[in-house]
């Protein structure tokens, strides 16, 4: 029996053995979300992100930081962030486009991003990403692997569809692999030893496809989501994303 032929039969009867530690996506990223979103969606999400960091999470980002976009794709966070240094990890390669802005980029598994980034974070941030996590399991390496990236008493910033509030269409999306609420996400980060600091059940709409953008032709965009920002009654009635700041 060949040496491959026995490795092959050791793996399969160990299945602890294979290294899954790199797939945290279904291979077909960047198809999918060049493909995702129609002209006019993208428009809004584009303008959304302008008044979203300006206008809502700014306030949780000093000048002086350090913050890394972990699944930073096309980098609408980063991109529009004011600080000392912007970091942006993504496995998908089109993240490479976000050197051009002068921002430090790493394709990389999110469970491997703490060997390479070149120095330690105030601040990591992530966007409908960890419903992209093939497991449960997967997601709490990543948030280990978050506290390792951190500076002490440095802080995840989380924004994350909730499947109580989107309800069916959170399984409209082929790459959406698990589910979470507010209590999962809460649960999650407090055994990965992070103290929630903030918690917004229902904030953002689920998607470009709902919610303002939905109404975006009625207002212009940037003035819609400025208002919505500003009124989190809307929230109760529009929200299906809940936001999470949490200190490691």
């Amino acid at each position: 029996m060949s040496n491959l032929k026995l490795k092959e039969e050791e793996l399969m009867a160990d299945p602890k053995q294979v290294d899954n530690s790199d797939k945290e996506g279904i291979g077909f990223e960047e198809k999918i979300y060049t493909a995702r979103f129609t002209e006019k969606q993208e428009a809004v999400r584009q303008e959304t992100w302008d008044v979203l960091v300006s206008d809502f999470l700014s306030q949780y980002i000093r000048p002086t930081d350090c913050v890394v976009d972990l699944g930073a794709g096309d980098g609408l966070f980063i991109k529009r962030v004011y600080a000392r240094k912007k970091i942006a990890v993504d496995l998908s390669p089109h993240v490479e486009a976000l050197k051009a802005f002068g921002i430090e980029v790493h394709t990389v598994p999110g469970t491997k991003m703490s060997s390479v980034l070149s120095e330690k974070a105030d601040l990591i941030f992530m966007s409908n990403f960890l419903e992209h996590m093939p497991d449960k399991a997967t997601l709490l390496n990543i948030l280990a692997d978050c506290k390792k990236s951190l500076k002490p008493g440095g802080k995840v910033m989380i924004l994350q569809p909730n499947i109580r509030y989107a309800g069916v269409k959170y399984w409209d999306y082929i790459d959406h692999h698990i589910a979470l609420t507010e209590h999962s996400l809460r649960e999650a980060l407090e055994i990965s030893g992070f103290t929630v600091e903030k918690l917004i059940p229902r904030f953002l709409p689920y998607t470009a496809k709902s919610g303002v953008g939905l109404i975006s032709s009625i207002l212009p965009t940037k003035l819609l989501v400025s208002l919505y920002i500003k009124l989190p009654i809307l929230w109760r009635l529009f929200g299906a994303q809940t936001f999470v700041v949490a200190r490691s």
